[in-house]
């Protein structure tokens, strides 16, 4: 699992790399036109439906770029929102605001569209004691915020990157030369390495189900590209020997089906991968 320290650190490479990629040695539009000494105000303003998410990361941004900016909150993340509503008012120099605005704008549309999404699954497990997990299928360079954005939509986050659990899938499992040495050589590889890392495992039958059984501590069952009924299967099979996640085919007409087939969790690159962003802008208030 991330530390604090380690979600600090990547929120703070992400909005360093995102404003000299998008000021460079400066804001030359703003800096042309507006005095230096000017104070202005701005709204955010929502022109669309869903849940907002990104309200805490535009607050850091803001106050990176100027920590004179003065930020009021009216909105805050997780919460629903609608056309019209305004989530909050920045104010002070407005090219300082103005040099913010768009890595605020890119990052606030694109996880209020995670929320929304993961919203919109987690609603549809309710009853059901599974969990939606997000996956590593992530735009490069700001997975930390689709990540924060699943969980304020309400889900939970998987390994966040190769470092953080072992994961055997298919191909290590083809590579290692089958399901049970690939097993006994991670557990030697963590010993040797003095790693304390959970082991899951991607079982693509009920038979390689029966084998990942044979092994001891490990932690939970990929159970992918399962049917339904092969699923329930597999779920009792398991029983309570480790977790279980189905993945695979998992949209929101399959979502609750594999829920009741009795999985801890199920996977879903989309909630990252599929989304449309939320359409929010950040508008002068005279």
């Amino acid at each position: 699992m991330i530390t604090k320290e380690q979600f600090e650190t990547e929120i703070e490479i992400i909005i360093s790399n995102a404003i000299r990629e998008d000021v460079g040695d400066g804001d030359h539009s703003s800096l042309a036109c507006i005095p230096a000494n000017a104070r202005g105000k701005a709204k955010l303003l929502v022109k669309d439906k869903g849940v907002i998410a990104g309200v805490a990361f535009a607050k850091r941004v803001f106050n990176y770029i100027d920590e004179n900016l003065k930020v009021e909150i009216l909105i805050e993340d997780g919460t629903e929102v609608t056309y019209g509503d305004i989530v909050l008012f920045v104010e002070g120099s407005p090219q300082s605001i103005l040099k913010a605005e768009r890595t605020v704008l890119n990052a606030m549309q694109r996880m209020s569209a995670i929320a929304t999404k993961t919203r919109g699954f987690v609603n549809l497990l309710k009853g059901t004691k599974t969990r939606i997990l997000d996956t590593r299928k992530t735009t490069p360079g700001i997975r930390m915020l689709e990540k924060w954005a699943v969980k304020i939509g309400g889900g939970d986050n998987h390994r966040f990157a190769l470092y953080d659990m072992i994961m055997l899938k298919d191909n290590h499992i083809d590579f290692a030369g089958g399901i049970t040495k690939a097993i006994d050589m991670t557990k030697e590889y963590l010993k040797e390495t003095g790693r304390d890392l959970k082991i899951m495992v991607e079982a693509r039958d009920l038979y390689e189900i029966e084998e990942i059984l044979k092994s001891e501590g490990i932690y939970r069952i990929l159970i992918d590209n399962f049917d339904y009924e092969d699923t329930r299967k597999a779920v009792e099979l398991i029983g309570d020997k480790c977790l279980t996640e189905s993945s695979g085919n998992i949209n929101e007409a399959t979502v609750r089906h594999y829920a009741e087939c009795g999985v801890n969790y199920i996977s879903s690159g989309a909630l990252t991968h599929s989304v449309h962003n939320m359409d929010l802008s950040l508008k002068a208030v005279n």
